[in-house]
This record gives C-alpha cells, sequence and structure tokens, in this order.
C-alpha cells in the first residue's frame, strides 16, 4: 500500500472533525469512510490506527469514535502549550521582518474578511512558523500533536475567540518584530491562557446542557 495513500486518507479523515462533519461522538466505520473518500479500506484502515494512536479517537465497544476532550485533558494540554509555545516564541525573534509582515497580512485579511475556512490555514501557520523558528525539532512535532488535540475543539465551538485570537496573534508579531524575546513570550502566555478558558467554558455549557 501507498504510504502517501494512508497520509492522505488521515488528513482527510482530520479535515472531516475539524469541520465537524464528524463531530465528537460519530463513529468511524472503515467500510463507510472508505466509500466516502472513494478508497479502498486499507488505507483508511492504517489512517484510523494513526487517529486512534494521536488520542483523537477510542474504541467503544465494536467502534472507534471521535473522542470528545474532557476538561481535565483540555486543561492540561493548554498549560503544556503556554509553557512550550511561549518558549517557542522567545527564540523566534530572529525571524525575518518580512515573513512577520506577511503573517500579520493574513491575520489582518482574516479581521477584515471574518470568519472563514481560511482561518484555520492561518492559525495552524502562524503557530507553526513561531514553533518552527526555535531549531528545536522535538519542540515542533510536540507543539503540532498538542495543537491537533485541542484546536477541532476550538475552531468550531468558540467562535468568539476569532477577533480577539487575531488581535493576540497581531500582538505576539509586534513583540518578536520588536526583537523583545520576553514580551512575546508572555503574549504567547496570555494567549493560549485565553483561548484554553475559553474551550473550558465552552465545555463547561455545554456539560450543563446535557445535565439539564
Amino acid at each position: 500500500m501507498s504510504q502517501s495513500l494512508s497520509a492522505r486518507a488521515h488528513a482527510r479523515i482530520i479535515g472531516m472533525i475539524l469541520s465537524q462533519q464528524l463531530p465528537p461522538g460519530a463513529a468511524l466505520q472503515e467500510e463507510k469512510l472508505a466509500d466516502w473518500l472513494d478508497m479502498s479500506r486499507t488505507p483508511v484502515r492504517e489512517a484510523l490506527k494513526r487517529i486512534e494512536a494521536e488520542g483523537l479517537a477510542r474504541k467503544d465497544g465494536r467502534f472507534l469514535r471521535v473522542r470528545q476532550l474532557t476538561m481535565a485533558e483540555v486543561r492540561e494540554i493548554f498549560t503544556l502549550r503556554a509553557a512550550l509555545e511561549g518558549f517557542g516564541a522567545r527564540q523566534a525573534v530572529h525571524l525575518p521582518r518580512a515573513r512577520l509582515d506577511e503573517m500579520a497580512g493574513r491575520v489582518q485579511a482574516l479581521l477584515r474578511t471574518g470568519e472563514s475556512e481560511e482561518q484555520r490555514r492561518v492559525d495552524d501557520d502562524f503557530h507553526a512558523m513561531i514553533a518552527r523558528a526555535s531549531g528545536n525539532a522535538t519542540l515542533e512535532r510536540t507543539i503540532a500533536d498538542l495543537r491537533l488535540r485541542t484546536c477541532m475543539f476550538d475552531i468550531h465551538q468558540v467562535p468568539e475567540r476569532f477577533a480577539q485570537g487575531c488581535g493576540e496573534h497581531l500582538g505576539i508579531l509586534d513583540a518578536l518584530a520588536a526583537g523583545d524575546a520576553g514580551l512575546a513570550e508572555d503574549r504567547m502566555v496570555a494567549h493560549l491562557r485565553n483561548a484554553g478558558a475559553a474551550v473550558l467554558g465552552r465545555l463547561e455549557t455545554l456539560e450543563a446542557e446535557r445535565t439539564t
């Protein structure tokens, strides 16, 4: 089996999870997904194994289901992200001004046009750019994994974070452009604490709705 076919199946299933086409609790059925993706079952099976290993789905009887993160997991992940990405931001002050300006332009364009599919791409690219600038491949991989575990909830369930998050991104970019490592770190930590608090608030609301 082509490794690229399995990777493509993985990317497309993750996209369905991120877009809520496969919401938390949805069964990830190999045969049905293979039909949707117009693929054989083998690459889909390999993709589902990887998704389970990444903690985005879990066994529930006969089925593998998309996981709903618990409040404890969200709190732990955002605490760890704040520490790691804050450190990464401190290391990223050497990023070229042209690169920072390009990213700032993309964020500003989002604010002008409103929420769109481009939001997730810009958010992913922003955090990946800063993590990569640390020069630490292990840090970059760890941050990417932690982001994957949280962004599927944050993007769709906390819409009020859109404008706030964009503003925080611009503040981080300003600190990096000024060469202020400490301020860049502080702003990244605050950004992730705010995001975590918003997600936790939404989880509390969902839990209250389920129990009433």
